[in-house]
């Protein structure tokens, strides 16, 4: 399997960061899975590459989980990225309704204008009483390039630029980012505030240059060479993004808990056990009448993330 890479770069002098991603060896896997239809794999594959960039950036030990919530024929799109790259992702579908390929963000996921987009960071130890953060705003923009800049200007105050591509085969991504005139890097080689804006308006004007089909076709490192050609910029080591499905018994054993012991115990009357497949991985967890009692028996509060998985008959 071609080993998926994203890399970091930093315009010299300059209070401008950027990464390049190619995550499809990931993207593919994740796919075969399941079998969604095409517009929803362009816009998962896209969210699978920028969680893989913003994930990147962050000094963070533990998860960062990407949702967006639809009042159409999508109800849910979910992506995690833990803090060594390793990521998984979902969707959840309206069943028997048609989805044309060429449906965007707003028909599949913000029909009535009740569309909303979550980021969660959800740290790996937890102190005792502490909750994951989460931010969540409306669905602002017609792509999820736009939605997810305009959460970072939003709520990290931080101008950031990102082109995103994904088909059946590839996902790939660019971001830029303009950091803050203080501390780090911008601190250790001072630039005026006229410089740093100069050298954010040309990058961005130079991301702009790049096309879909240019981002979909080309290897990221000949993408770097192309577009900063001009530019002197310092590029680190790379790093391999992956696949990993972090489920396990315990956790799928905690959403049964926040479905509430009336119901499981009526589709236990129903079935005499439960099974259930993760809806990342496929894995399958079954669970009988002892293991539900026991489940109930935990004083352990019950926690997730997304939502509770279906219980499959």
């Amino acid at each position: 399997m071609t080993q998926d890479t994203l890399q970091k770069f930093i315009f010299d002098n300059a209070a401008v960061r950027g990464e390049l991603v190619d995550i499809s060896a990931t993207w593919r896997e994740i796919q075969a899975r399941h079998g969604y239809p095409l517009a929803v794999k362009r816009l998962l594959g896209q969210m699978v590459s920028a969680a893989a960039l913003l994930s990147a950036n962050l000094k963070f030990n533990g998860s960062i989980v990407m949702q967006i919530h639809g009042d159409g024929p999508v109800r849910l799109l979910v992506v995690e990225c833990d803090s060594e790259l390793r990521l998984r992702a979902t969707a959840k579908l309206v069943d028997d309704t048609p989805i044309a390929d060429d449906a965007g963000l707003t028909a599949l996921l913000n029909q009535t204008g009740r569309g909303r987009f979550v980021i969660t960071l959800d740290p790996a130890e937890k102190m005792p009483g502490q909750q994951p953060y989460q931010g969540v705003v409306p669905l602002d923009g017609d792509d999820v390039a736009t939605v997810i800049e305009h959460y970072m200007l939003r709520s990290e105050q931080l101008d950031t630029q990102l082109w995103l591509a994904a088909n059946d085969e590839v996902a790939r991504g660019l971001l830029l980012q303009k950091l803050p005139l203080h501390g780090g890097k911008a601190e250790a080689n001072p630039v005026s505030p006229e410089e740093a804006l100069e050298t954010w308006n040309r990058a961005v004007m130079l991301g702009r240059t790049l096309k879909e089909e240019e981002l979909l076709s080309t290897e990221i490192d000949v993408l770097q060479k192309r577009l900063f050609w001009e530019e002197t910029i310092r590029v680190f080591d790379p790093v391999h993004p992956s696949f990993h499905c972090s489920c396990t018994r315990d956790k799928v054993g905690n959403m049964l808990k926040m479905l509430g012991q009336a119901e499981v115990e009526e589709a236990l009357a129903d079935q005499g056990k439960l099974g259930i497949n993760c809806d990342f991985c496929g894995k399958h967890y079954e669970y009988d009448a002892v293991d539900c009692a026991q489940l109930f028996a935990s004083d352990a509060p019950a926690e997730a993330l997304i939502h509770p998985p279906e219980v499959k008959q």
